[in-house]
């Protein structure tokens, strides 16, 4: 262990989610008899030394900040979602352990429940992933893909709130408690008819779920039928529940590589082996080992569409890569058994093969174009 002996202390972002997944590994270490502590540090990549930057690259920089304070030695380890972390990483800093993985895939959120292929002509949907916009076009070329920023929290109420204000308005009106004139006088899908405004709108207001009740109160430049996200998000921010979703096959919509995965980094060590004893999942780092190899040799990074899902199945790990032109026009998928007892070395030569068949010229392509705002999560 460190200079600190049984008590740990890890670096965390600050962000709800990010806390979340933290207190989920000191929940685990808990267990385990080792007492962890969390650090909030802020992600502000300019705040870098110059030699950190140089030695940790120019990608990942919410992983960085927090790593840059383990590399110093100020603390011991640092609590990442892992598919936001680089291929690349100093030598003298290792994932000590992945935890049982979350649900890898993602989801569609709508105000009301309407699956994909329902949605209607031209719906907009919302994400800021190169790879759910790409994989969302190829299913469904007439959307229109518009840009979705904010965390978890705050990506749900922007899809509700305008749907949920219409309604109060009318059940307001209904009751008599707002003009005729004030309401859009639209009656949209998801409306409910006067019969069924049963309760009044107090009492429907104390019916909704907490993120409902903040949708109210926000103003959105961009009304969004659906949005997309990663269900291990929405299930660590305590909302899969409370919102209407789709469930996405993660062997059709390729998630990203390490989706619903959490990293703790440390420097290689005591400490790093003492927290591998406790809390790793082989199973889980199995799989995005698998992944990751294959979306560091492709070289993907945060530039192009490259979603990879691996399931482990006895002996082998079902992979599949799924590469694609930024518009959802052009892709490469394939699915290949990759035997477990030699995964990461099976899944570059898997990625080499894609490469070959046409997913580097992809990745190339998407290089070329402007990476402003991508973001391969």
């Amino acid at each position: 262990m460190s200079a600190r002996g049984m008590e740990l202390e890890l670096a965390t972002r600050g962000s709800h989610l990010a806390r979340r997944q933290a207190n989920t590994v000191t929940q685990l270490l808990a267990e385990r008899r080792i007492t962890a502590e969390l650090v909030e540090v802020e992600t502000t990549g300019d705040q870098l030394r110059e030699e950190l930057i140089h030695r940790l690259g120019t990608t990942g920089a919410f992983v960085r900040s927090l790593d840059e304070r383990v590399l110093s030695g100020e603390l011991d380890g640092s609590v990442h979602s892992m598919k936001d972390m680089p291929t690349e990483q100093p030598d003298e800093l290792v994932v000590a352990a992945v935890p049982e993985r979350g649900t890898p895939g993602d989801v569609l959120v709508t105000p009301n429940g309407t699956p994909l292929a329902d949605l209607p002509e031209a719906a907009t949907v919302g994400t800021s992933s190169l790879r759910r916009g790409a994989q969302l076009l190829a299913d469904r070329p007439d959307l229109d893909i518009a840009g979705l920023r904010g965390n978890v929290d705050t990506r749900v109420e922007k899809l509700l709130a305008p749907a949920r204000q219409r309604e109060h308005e009318r059940r307001l009106a209904a009751a008599g408690e707002l003009d005729e004139e004030a309401t859009d006088g639209s009656d949209e899908a998801d409306a409910e008819t006067d019969g069924e405004f049963d309760r009044s709108p107090q009492e429907w207001f104390e019916g909704l779920s907490e993120v409902e009740r903040r949708a109210l109160g926000r103003d959105v430049d961009t009304e969004y039928d659906a949005i997309c996200l990663a269900a291990a998000g929405l299930e660590r921010s305590g909302l899969l529940d409370g919102v209407p979703v789709e469930r996405l096959d993660p062997r059709s919509f390729v998630p990203a590589p390490a989706q619903g995965a959490i990293a703790v980094t440390a420097l290689e060590g005591e400490t790093a082996r003492r927290i591998h004893s406790a809390i790793d999942h082989p199973p889980s780092r199995v799989e995005v080992t698998v992944e990751r190899a294959v979306l560091a040799e492709l070289g993907g990074g945060c530039v192009a569409p490259v979603g990879v899902h691996a399931r482990l199945q006895g002996a082998v790990v079902t992979t599949t890569a799924r590469i694609l032109s930024r518009d959802g026009t052009e892709e490469v998928c394939e699915t290949r058994e990759l035997p477990v007892e030699r995964h990461a070395g099976a899944a570059a030569e898997f990625a080499a093969d894609l490469a070959t068949e046409g997913a580097a010229e992809l990745v190339e392509r998407a290089r070329r174009e402007d990476p402003d705002d991508a973001k391969r999560a």
